[in-house]
């Protein structure tokens, strides 16, 4: 590395949104960077498959070859922006190979690889930073990595996916079909063309699988983590959620407890006054517990442009303060991820059943038999009419809190009820108290 008095090149690769932010940042904020930093931040390359004559690159080189940038002999860090994972890793291997500390905002990468590229990292003596891989512009890398350094996290919750959360949002606010929200969501830029990632949990889990293994110490445990996403959730459970005193938001949560770590990623029913039922819109919020700090929440934009910059700007000046430190070798403990059906928290239930006397009966004992108490529950009074001429009503139960094997092995007999005329929705329910 240069001398502190020299500036700190940077090389990017990738040309999309987020660098062309930090290029943005970098030149606009150059003062107070250098001010901060003690040094100046400079790009000096950039990278891209393809060109884009229009973008100011304040002088920086430019090449489309992305696989050249790792060796360059004029740049000290390089920064992956390039997005996808085989061409990312391979990029990202190449730099740490080569002695060159890494900055990069691929979850997808880091959730996958992110243990082997540590130790790479550990190896060569260089750091690898990911502020902008999660929450975008949220500074919850850098809280669990330094601010609650000090702390046992017990848990972390967090809404962590702004396509998801814009989605329902929306479906609740105007009453809008999970299509129609999804439409609005890409015309406006918050979706993909395809969503898929998004909006069935995958983009959050590879979050929380970070998240998780910062919070707890332990190994990038991706594929062991429950997925779902929110294709399923109706107007209709938005409608029943907010009349028991909920609202339904796409959470990703990890806890910890003696028998290891429950690590899960779906729709959630939260008490309405909680926090987390405020954050609308795009916007992420996580929630940490530590067994010192307490609760802990951070705020703010998950995605775009700037905030996402910001992150990447924060992590290349640690670099240049010369605080950017390497991965401890070995870092990680052996912690078991708990099976979902292990998990324990309450559901909500919307069963569809025939109009007739002693249905809401015949359930609550079945519930019983299978030893879950019912916390709450809500019968519509006029039945649904439909073209056939059995009519019906959704019989609507939140329960208390039980083991996830259990629900669902009642949810299964419920289901089998000859008055049960539909498939059973299921959301879990959480106070995010921590128990």
């Amino acid at each position: 590395m240069p001398t502190v008095s020299s500036p700190l090149r940077v090389g990017i690769c990738g040309l999309g949104t987020v660098a062309r932010g930090v290029v943005r940042v970098l030149r606009e904020n150059s003062e107070i960077i250098q001010l901060r930093a003690g040094r100046p931040i400079v790009v000096t390359e950039v990278a891209s498959r393809r060109a884009r004559p229009e973008v100011d690159l304040a002088g920086a080189g430019f090449s489309t070859d992305v696989t050249s940038l790792p060796n360059h002999p004029e740049i000290d860090v390089l920064v992956e922006l390039i997005g996808g994972e085989d061409t990312a890793l391979s990029l990202i291997e190449s730099a740490l190979m080569a002695g060159k500390p890494v900055v990069t905002a691929n979850k997808a990468v880091l959730a996958r690889h992110g243990d082997e590229l540590q130790q790479l990292a550990s190896k060569q003596g260089v750091s690898l930073g990911c502020e902008a891989a999660v929450a975008g512009g949220i500074p919850v890398i850098s809280a669990l990595e330094h601010g609650l350094a000090g702390n046992e996290v017990e848990w972390v919750a967090g809404i962590i996916n702004g396509t998801c959360n814009y989605i329902l949002t929306a479906m609740a606010r105007s009453g809008q079909s999970f299509e129609t929200a999804l439409a609005d969501a890409q015309r406006l830029g918050y979706a993909e063309a395809d969503p898929t990632f998004d909006i069935e949990g995958v983009d959050a889990a590879h979050k929380l699988t970070i998240l998780s293994s910062l919070a707890f110490g332990m190994d990038h445990r991706f594929s062991e983590i429950h997925v779902e996403g929110i294709s399923g959730v109706t107007l209709e459970d938005l409608g029943y959620a907010g009349q028991l005193g909920y609202r339904i938001k796409h959470l990703g949560i990890a806890r910890r407890s003696a028998a290891g770590v429950e690590i899960r990623v779906h729709p959630t029913l939260v008490p309405e006054t909680h926090l987390l039922a405020h954050v609308d819109g795009v916007m992420n919020a996580v929630l940490i517990h530590g067994n010192a700090a307490g609760d802990t929440l951070y705020y703010g934009a998950g995605a775009g442009e700037l905030p996402s910059a910001s992150a990447v700007v924060a992590d290349l000046i640690d670099l240049a303060r010369g605080t950017a430190l390497p991965p401890a070798a070995n870092r990680a403990v052996d912690i078991p991820v708990i099976p979902i059906q292990q998990n324990v928290s309450a559901h909500y239930l919307r069963i569809p059943s025939s109009d007739r006397p002693g249905v809401f009966a015949r359930v609550a004992t079945l519930l019983s038999e299978h030893e879950i108490s019912i916390e709450a529950a809500i019968q519509r009074a006029q039945a649904i009419h439909t073209e056939s001429e059995e009519h019906w009503v959704p019989i609507v139960i939140v329960t208390q809190p039980v083991i996830e094997g259990k629900v669902t092995e009642a949810v299964a007999a419920v289901q089998a009820l000859p008055e049960v005329v539909g498939e059973i929705v299921r959301i879990r329910v959480d106070d995010l108290d921590g128990h």
